[in-house]
């Protein structure tokens, strides 16, 4: 294939493995990237870098240039107010949106949100990523878009979700919400699989889709400690943490990260995200217009994930 292909947020978790499968499909693929110490994340596998961020409406150029599709990545998923999420979550999206449509031949845009999406009061960073779709919707004109709101997401290379499989590999897990909550999850390299078949499938209606691993209803606690349990051989104990213990330690972090200028990931906002009850999704509609199918429920997909036990005798 001679097509290029945009990808912004190239060398985070998601990215990473969506490059390699464009790479080893024949895509070529062209990123964005702040940092050129990032690049070696890639080598080989991205055939053009654009220095640059989503503030960059001139790198923004370079980078859709002659693309026939833009896949957006790129995201904040730390902060500490609503505007250190905005810049890059709605501006971000709202800058790329505009090259896009200035260009004589524009391209097709994927662009990645989040399920949080749903329930915009609960946090900055999902009223960030409804605010996100809601530029998709009100102002990409004649563009052909999609908006995907992925669950929870873990596979080779996560670095939020595998500590915790790592602390259920050895015996325990603990709960931030109720034990009967409910949630969907999702592989990275069936995210990979679904943009290559978005790519291959040409423009597909407009519109926001929810995505999960083909298991309907999702998971509860007692389902993925059974999981693990299976995988690894031992007994997997569930513990709920009261909220108290870490709604201090979140407004401590909250309030040092203002005075120190890190973006902290544990802060009010972010546990009433662990806490709601429902993230479970529905993909009848992506699966249905791109005809994709997950190949990884959740015990496969771990699996297929080195790193988070201890090797089995």
């Amino acid at each position: 294939m001679s097509e290029w292909i945009a990808v912004t947020g190239a060398t985070g978790f998601i990215g990473q493995a969506i490059c390699r499968l464009l790479h080893a499909t024949g895509w070529q693929v062209r990123a964005l990237v702040r940092s050129r110490v990032r690049t070696q994340l890639l080598q080989g596998i991205v055939d053009e870098w654009v220095p640059g961020d989503l503030g960059d409406r001139e790198a923004l150029k370079r980078l859709c240039t002659n693309a026939i599709a833009v896949v957006h990545c790129a995201g904040v998923v730390r902060g500490v107010d609503a505007q250190a999420f905005d810049r890059v979550n709605v501006d971000g999206v709202r800058n790329l949106v505009e090259v896009m449509s200035s260009q004589t031949k524009p391209a097709r845009l994927l662009c990645f949100s989040s399920i949080t999406a749903r329930e915009p009061d609960l946090s900055f960073y999902a009223a960030s990523k409804y605010r996100g779709e809601q530029v998709l919707e009100q102002q990409a004109g004649a563009l052909n878009w999609i908006a995907l709101r992925p669950p929870a997401v873990y596979g080779p290379g996560d670095r939020e979700m595998l500590p915790l499989f790592r602390l259920m590999a050895k015996g325990i897990a603990p709960v931030f919400g109720e034990k009967d909550a409910r949630f969907s999850m999702l592989h990275v390299e069936d995210i990979a699989r679904l943009v290559v078949r978005w790519l291959q499938c040409g423009p597909v209606a407009n519109g926001i889709y929810s995505l999960h691993d083909g298991r309907p209803g999702g998971y509860n606690w007692d389902d993925v400690t059974a999981i693990v349990s299976r995988l690894c051989r031992r007994p997997v104990r569930a513990i709920s943490i009261p909220p108290f213990m870490l709604l201090v330690p979140a407004w401590v972090n909250r309030a040092l990260a203002r005075r120190l200028g890190y973006a902290p990931m544990l802060t009010p906002e972010k546990l009433r995200e662990l806490r709601h009850p429902d993230w479970v999704c529905d993909n009848d509609a992506i699966r249905k217009v791109l005809d994709w199918q997950p190949e990884l429920q959740l015990e496969d997909g771990l699996k297929n994930t080195p790193g988070w036990r201890p090797p089995l005798d």
